[in-house]
């Protein structure tokens, strides 16, 4: 691609960039589950081997896409991406990351969307904002609404400080202050902090953590899979649509286990004050996880 103009490059949301330099690939089982629902994030390095991104890339490269109502530079494809590209199907059920979501969320876990970006050179930064709303929105519909709702963001491309790093506001999504209302957006933070990862790396992060990205200001474009998930217990307050069947049929083995219905819940509106069958312990609610 030829260089960006200077002239042409969009002026940052944030005029500062804190980068966070935590060792995350020394981090224990608790140390990772401990991160992600207390600081709100999670880098899982170098996750997706190198060749697998490469295989993505080239199977993504013809995707159609579209671009957002504030940028022609941001595009994302219109087909959801595991319908495109066999590889990033069988992504879905990847068992590293399949490992580490059956450990924070227990073994049912609901596949919910897939979506893949390519920021442009001269692609503005994404404001800050949450991908959950619990009454549902015009931009996620009422997948928003899953009260357990995690993003899994896969970067094809590593983030340097020109190439639209992540930014976002650690422990965020604990707030009760009407400021972490999830219906509002923020241009920058004083303390957000920003993350440059290599390419393959994951980045998790809980639907209600403000996050957005710094402007593109590479010749290069930087290219992303998007990833939710959520406890199947976790269903949205109002009916989303399902998987087209026929596109179900051509999914990978590794994926059908997380393909299941879209709306499956836990919903159970009356309630025992002493049903039979309690348990006496779970490990997902232990104070003691975050040492495993």
């Amino acid at each position: 691609m030829s260089p960006v103009d200077p002239k042409s490059l969009p002026a940052a949301e944030a005029d500062f960039m804190k980068f966070d330099t935590t060792n995350f690939a020394s981090f224990s089982r608790g140390e990772q589950i401990r991160h992600l629902e207390v600081e709100g994030y999670l880098v899982m390095p170098s996750l997706i081997p190198l060749d697998i991104v490469s295989q993505v890339k080239r199977e993504l490269a013809d995707a159609e896409m579209s671009h957002t109502s504030y940028s022609t530079q941001q595009t994302r494809a219109v087909e959801q991406p595991q319908w495109i590209s066999p590889t990033v199907a069988e992504l879905i059920g990847f068992p590293p990351l399949i490992d580490f979501l059956t450990d924070l969320m227990g073994p049912d876990i609901i596949f919910t969307r897939g979506f893949f970006q390519r920021s442009l050179p001269g692609c503005p930064g994404i404001s800050m904002h949450t991908d959950g709303q619990p009454h549902g929105s015009n931009l996620f519909g009422y997948e928003g609404s899953c009260p357990r709702l995690i993003r899994v963001l896969i970067y094809l491309d590593e983030l340097t400080e020109r190439r639209a790093p992540f930014r976002l506001i650690p422990r965020s999504h604990l707030s009760f202050h009407a400021d972490a209302s999830p219906y509002v957006r923020y241009k920058c933070h004083p303390e957000e902090i920003s993350l440059m990862v290599p390419a393959g790396s994951a980045v998790l992060i809980p639907s209600l953590l403000f996050h957005g990205s710094h402007p593109n200001h590479d010749d290069q474009p930087r290219e992303l899979l998007q990833f939710g998930y959520r406890p199947a217990w976790a269903g949205p307050v109002q009916p989303v649509d399902e998987w087209d069947p026929a596109k179900l049929t051509t999914a990978p083995e590794a994926a059908r286990p997380f393909l299941k219905s879209l709306n499956t819940t836990g919903q159970k509106f009356e309630q025992e004050h002493k049903p039979a069958g309690m348990r006496t312990e779970a490990d997902g609610i232990a104070p003691s996880r975050w040492s495993r």
